[in-house]
């Protein structure tokens, strides 16, 4: 039998009473109580078998629309403005946030639209934001791109990411934290931020399942007491309804919609579209920006299929708050939103 330990920052509060800190079974973290991911019979499977969609995928052509975000990352405003995938820019108050960025096509993982800037464009970003490791979030040419062009740079990442990081960009200074910690970014910081759960899983390579810890951001915005929530890579599970207790509903909400299908491989991966708005009416969300959808091929549903959907459920008055689905660069005004 492994060894069980629970593991947090200790240099870090835990916010949530009674946590004794992320779970481990052996080296690997487990998800919540159990150890989890994909089985090799379940990759082998999907390889295997003829996606029922294959023809309407094959011609489903729809892009996500890409704005020039050139004019909008130079500015003074505070905004939102979605990269694709999972990347955003957030800017606070004069600081700027950058979740999960992919700048590069790589091997598995090409881009269908361009970005709406150069990544050369991204400076003046502040805190880099990973929420785990796997490569469509954590892209090593763009972690090094990043850290060379933002010598102010500093990343706040989950327990383990610290020696990947370390391996990609040497100096650049690491802060880790397990579920319901708050990070250290200052006394003068216009924000707080908070690493919180996620139901997933880690690897990058063949001998290193699980050992790198995965999870969600909560961003307290200090003037206002805003919330926003950066979601991550997740299946729906009861964390969403930890989350709303933990800290009452959330103002806006970056949900995954994609990858969702075949759902024998992707159910305890990621949220399929009506998971996603149900995710959003627990944690009593104002708004929803969807992400996570348009940018790669990584799974059987057409491409459209995502949007499409939760379009549709907005429409028909399931989601309790509102949706706002950008284009690729398009700014949005979050602060304005009631």
């Amino acid at each position: 039998m492994a060894s069980v330990s629970y593991l947090n920052n200790p240099a870090l509060p835990t916010v949530r009473p009674g946590y004794p800190g992320n779970k481990r079974i052996g080296n690997q973290f487990a998800n919540g109580e159990a150890l989890y991911s994909p089985t090799a019979a379940d990759v082998l499977k999907w390889q295997l078998a003829t996606n029922p969609q294959k023809e309407e995928k094959k011609r489903d052509h729809w892009v996500p629309r890409v704005v020039d975000a050139t004019g909008t990352l130079a500015g003074p405003d505070d905004v939102l403005l979605w990269l694709g995938h999972a990347s955003f820019v957030l800017r606070i108050a004069g600081q700027t946030l950058l979740f999960d960025p992919i700048l590069f096509s790589s091997v598995g993982l090409r881009r269908r639209h361009p970005l709406p800037c150069r990544p050369e464009d991204l400076v003046g970003i502040d805190w880099l934001l990973l929420s785990h490791g796997h490569r469509d979030h954590l892209d090593e040419a763009s972690v090094k791109l990043l850290a060379c062009q933002n010598p102010q740079l500093r990343a706040l990442v989950p327990l383990g990411m610290g020696p990947l990081l370390r391996g990609m960009a040497p100096g650049l200074p690491v802060q880790e934290a397990g579920w319901w910690q708050q990070y250290d970014v200052g006394p003068g910081a216009p924000f707080e931020v908070y690493y919180l759960p996620a139901s997933h899983w880690h690897r990058r390579g063949l001998f290193d399942v699980n050992t790198v810890l995965w999870g969600s951001f909560l961003i307290k915005v200090v003037a206002t007491d805003r919330l926003i929530y950066f979601a991550g890579d997740t299946a729906f599970g009861d964390h969403f309804e930890q989350i709303e207790r933990q800290f009452g509903p959330l103002d806006v909400v970056l949900l995954p919609i994609g990858a969702y299908k075949p759902p024998y491989m992707m159910t305890k991966s990621h949220v399929n579209p009506h998971e996603a708005a149900k995710a959003a009416n627990v944690l009593r969300a104002g708004h929803l920006v969807p992400m996570h959808y348009g940018t790669f091929d990584l799974s059987d549903e057409p491409a459209a299929e995502p949007l499409r959907q939760l379009t549709e459920i907005a429409a028909g008055g399931m989601l309790r708050g509102e949706l706002h689905a950008p284009a690729v660069g398009e700014p949005l005004r979050w602060q304005d939103w009631e």
